[in-house]
């Protein structure tokens, strides 16, 4: 079974992680950016060099690049039966180049699954996250700019996709086996079920 699929939530929300048990579940491959980006630095490739010399300017990668470098995954072997994204598309412009993509190859999104967390809970998991990981960067402030971006720019895309009825908005507050439980109900009423 194939199955192509996008998780969306605000940091904090736990969508890395519920990321990697849907993925496994479905034997799909977790296409996360940030990792992609990582693997392409780390192989020297053309577009990792692009993206390294951005990130060390201390710019975000423009979406062009960011769709480039995501577009070359997917086209990878272990993609092609599907795939499950996290961290793209992370606004509207990249919304339309996976769009594009996807119909180039006579394919589409199966369903998208956005963890549902309020701010504050956002807030103390990562707060509480950085204390435990002493991550200096992670102070209240920049904490609550990254909020706000996601809120500004990605929680928009949820409009889009919610227009073409393949969103579901899943409870991210809970015990973690209780949210995997529930992303796996909402999946399987899509006719989506774990291969294993």
């Amino acid at each position: 079974m194939s199955a192509r699929l996008l998780i969306v939530g605000p940091q904090g929300s736990g969508k890395g992680t519920q990321g990697v048990r849907v993925g496994a579940a479905l034997d799909i491959p977790v296409v996360s950016t940030g990792d992609v980006f990582r693997a392409n630095v780390a192989e020297g490739t053309d577009l990792g060099l692009q993206v390294k010399s951005i990130i060390d300017a201390g710019d975000l990668v423009p979406d062009e690049l960011t769709s480039a470098v995501v577009r070359d995954r997917l086209a990878q072997a272990d993609a092609a039966q599907g795939f499950l994204l996290d961290g793209y598309p992370r606004n509207l412009a990249q919304v339309m180049h996976l769009d594009e993509f996807l119909e180039g190859r006579d394919e589409k999104l199966d369903a998208v699954i956005a963890l549902v967390v309020p701010r504050e809970e956002s807030l103390s998991r990562l707060t509480a996250r950085a204390a435990e990981q002493g991550r200096a960067d992670d102070t209240e402030e920049a904490i609550a700019t990254r909020l706000g971006i996601y809120e500004r720019e990605t929680a928009p895309i949820l409009d889009v996709y919610g227009t073409r009825g393949i969103v579901d908005e899943i409870d991210g507050v809970g015990d973690l086996d209780e949210i995997t439980a529930r992303i796996f109900a909402a999946l399987e009423a899509r006719g989506l079920r774990p291969a294993r």
